[in-house]
This record gives structure tokens, C-alpha cells and sequence, in this order.
């Protein structure tokens, strides 16, 4: 079963490509407002996650994940 770690190496992989030059990806990096992602983009990179660790991500707690640190701690809350 993945743990916090497990799914905070993930995130980082799939954020790569949207990290730009310079730019330190952590948990406390802000997916929207500092990576610059789009509302799409945050969909894309929940559904590459939902597809590795075969879960799913319910909507209505995307409200709650503003950070790398939000999403990595929802996903180990619904593995629970």
C-alpha cells in the first residue's frame, strides 16, 4: 500500500513538465496560482495519479487540494 512518500514522488513526476526553469517544486509549491496550471491541468494530473495507483479521486474534495502537500495528504486519506 503507498504511503505519503510513495505519492509525493508521483506528484513530482507528473509535475515535471510543468515546472518552469529555476523553479523548485515542494510541498508547499501551489499548483495553480505558482506552477501556473490550468483547472484542465490539475484534471490531467489527478487522472495520471488515479491511474497509477488505480483510485479514485472523488470532485468534491478538489476545493481542498491547493498544494503538492494537499494532494499527496487527500491520497493517502483515501487509501486509508
Amino acid at each position: 500500500m503507498p504511503d505519503y512518500d510513495d505519492y509525493l514522488a508521483r506528484i513530482y513526476e507528473v509535475l515535471k513538465p510543468f515546472t518552469k526553469q529555476g523553479l523548485l517544486l515542494n510541498e508547499d509549491s501551489e499548483l495553480v496560482t505558482e506552477l501556473g496550471l490550468t483547472s484542465l491541468q490539475v484534471m490531467e494530473l489527478i487522472e495520471q495519479i488515479e491511474d497509477y495507483f488505480d483510485i479514485c479521486v472523488p470532485l468534491n474534495i478538489l476545493p481542498d487540494i491547493r498544494t503538492v502537500r494537499d494532494l499527496a495528504e487527500q491520497l493517502e486519506k483515501l487509501d486509508a
